[in-house]
């Protein structure tokens, strides 16, 4: 039977994210968004992750303008996001008031898909993220944060999944950070978690490891829905998979998408004048389009690996990357093996590095590293050595619960602390997040409205009523 296979294309999000530290403007893309709406995706993943900061803190923009016009500009395409669970797209966890207000306005702001993940892969961080996806009538999407080490089997992934199709979710990604996946590897998980849920999978892999466009299709053989994407000109390196090809590549087989190969060109076109343009500006590297099998070897994910050599470089101490790259499966290992994503691939990294600078394991520990052993993140997918963990956070309780839960309610506050700032709704959700850099943002916005800093005065908020 034929199965049509749905692309999510990822140019307007984690391309950009991957390639150009999330610097693509609204004005880069608005040219090529209703030629984007026309070409029949399964989504646009247009929001989300690294974008919301990176709009509030370097582009002067502000996210919800943001998703307000993609929306408007791509009525016939679901519209696609990343969340990351209880951190929402902030680096702390939230009140739960918070998270369902934040994904209240999310929907209500034009978006249909919401991918939910947790660095530690722990679904009691997710919970309350799936249940307000779905009260808002959007698509929760769970997204497994994949890994490798002597805990994540495939048993470990199936049951993962149960436990998120259990959960609510309308559908589960596979999320391959990092470039680990191997294309036999892919065909073999999918395939398990196939005949273990049913609901339908995503793939999402980046192209660091040059084995992107393999895992897809293998993973497509093996029954996966859909797959993630980027149009070539923002495609490979630390990207993802192009568009085009993947397109070209199932094109009269009985997985065909059944897009358009002269418009995907047309689009092309477009985009290429763009790399042209962030080359010629330095935002783009072109170093980060080539291949880099490293992560296959240390099972570090590239954007930890030049973080941990820059740690390095800081110490006078780069000379001792090897040592650092040996001693982060030690600290993982001790420290319950979380997958390396953010946060845990920073605060995992800066101890292995702390260790072997210091030439004492643990002599010196970040209060990052003490969260994460004391459970202040979440349930990690290894239980912790009780003695470690004494060592580490002396006679202070492991957090057992769900994080959250020792979260008060934080709406209330968190609205009088921005009120002389907030002109929309969704201001005290900026806020929460990015408090100095959401203030920096409407301070600016401010000036440019009304020619003046400082707060309102009384004629402008007759003009403009909080």
């Amino acid at each position: 039977m034929a199965k049509k296979i749905g692309i999510t294309e990822v140019a307007l999000r984690d391309a950009h994210q991957s390639l150009i530290a999330t610097r693509m403007p609204i004005e880069d893309m608005l040219p090529i968004l209703e030629e984007l709406d026309r070409v029949g995706f399964h989504s646009l993943e247009c929001w989300g992750g690294a974008t919301f900061d990176a709009c509030l803190r370097f582009l002067n923009e502000d996210p919800w303008e943001r998703l307000r016009t993609i929306r408007k500009h791509c009525p016939n395409t679901k519209l696609q996001m990343l969340f990351r669970g209880q951190n929402m797209l902030g680096y702390r966890h939230y009140a739960d008031d918070v998270l369902e207000y934040f994904v209240q306005k999310t929907a209500a702001n034009g978006m249909d898909i919401i991918r939910i993940f947790d660095a530690l892969n722990d679904l009691k961080n997710l919970e309350t993220a799936i249940k307000a996806a779905k009260k808002e009538g959007a698509h929760a999407q769970v997204a497994i944060s994949y890994t490798t080490g002597p805990v994540f089997t495939n048993e470990y992934y199936v049951k993962y999944a149960k436990d998120i199709e259990n959960a609510g979710a309308d559908s589960i990604c596979l999320k391959d950070m990092a470039a680990l996946l191997t294309p036999y590897e892919t065909y073999d998980l999918v395939k398990a978690l196939k005949a273990a849920v049913k609901i339908p999978i995503q793939i999402h892999t980046h192209s660091t490891s040059g084995l992107a466009s393999m895992c897809l299709m293998k993973g497509i053989e093996a029954g996966a829905d859909y797959v993630d994407t980027a149009i070539s000109p923002l495609a490979l390196g630390t990207s993802h998979a192009p568009t085009e090809s993947i397109v070209a590549a199932l094109q009269g087989t009985e997985y065909d998408t059944g897009l358009d190969l002269v418009l995907l060109n047309e689009i092309r076109e477009y985009f290429m004048g763009l790399r042209k343009k962030y080359i010629d500006e330095g935002l783009l590297d072109p170093s980060m389009l080539a291949t880099n099998t490293k992560a296959l070897i240390y099972q570090v994910p590239g954007g930890m690996l030049s973080n941990l050599l820059s740690q390095l470089k800081q110490a006078g101490k780069a000379d001792q990357l090897e040592e650092v790259l040996k001693e982060v499966p030690r600290v993982r290992e001790d420290s319950g093996y979380p997958p390396l994503v953010t946060p845990t691939s920073q605060i995992v990294g800066t101890q292995a590095v702390y260790n072997v600078i210091t030439g004492e394991r643990y002599k010196m520990c970040t209060n990052e590293f003490k969260g994460l052993v004391a459970g202040k993140y979440g349930t990690t997918p290894m239980p912790i050595d009780p003695e470690f963990r004494k060592k580490i956070i002396g006679d202070e309780q492991p957090v057992t619960c769900r994080p959250a839960d020792l979260i008060a309610p934080e709406l209330d506050t968190l609205r009088k602390e921005c009120a002389e700032w907030i002109e929309q709704e969704e201001d005290v959700l900026s806020y929460a997040q990015f408090p100095k850099v959401a203030v920096d943002f409407f301070k600016k916005r401010k000036e440019k409205k009304y020619g003046i800093d400082g707060k309102h005065a009384d004629a402008e908020k007759m003009v403009h009523p909080v």
